[in-house]
């Protein structure tokens, strides 16, 4: 069992920004509501699933997008929109990602999406724009 917290705090560390991973592995802050919220999360997602064979870092986080777009959960999108990035996804794949949702989720919620990416990567596209 240890080996495979090992795996989860390196996918985590890979994927994730650094406070984001560090929160998740610190010793629950008793004074905060919810404390054990941060190891539940590792736990859950990282340990029993980011960690399973079968499909590559790459490949989850495609999926991982398209389910937080159906579901319209913006604030897990800011997330999981840079953790894609950090596993290869290129903000031409994002971008692909949202124009298609629009047909399966609608285009409300592939706006809402489309904002969180905007602001995310305002520099990267800006960028990449004046190439």
């Amino acid at each position: 069992m240890a080996d495979k917290y090992e795996m989860a705090r390196e996918v985590a560390r890979k994927m994730s920004s650094p406070e984001h991973a560090a929160g998740m592995q610190r010793e629950p802050d008793r004074t905060r509501f919810a404390p054990e919220f941060g190891r539940l999360a590792f736990e859950n997602a990282y340990a029993q699933l980011w960690t399973r064979p079968g499909l590559s870092l790459r490949e989850r986080s495609l999926i991982t997008v398209a389910m937080l777009i159906a579901l319209g959960n913006e604030n897990e999108l800011k997330a999981h929109f840079a953790s894609a990035r950090r596993n290869g996804l290129t903000l031409e794949e994002v971008e692909e990602i949202i124009y298609h949702a629009t047909a399966y989720t609608g285009f409300p919620l592939a706006s809402g999406a489309r904002a969180v990416a905007a602001e995310l990567f305002s520099e990267e596209a800006s960028k990449r724009g004046q190439s």
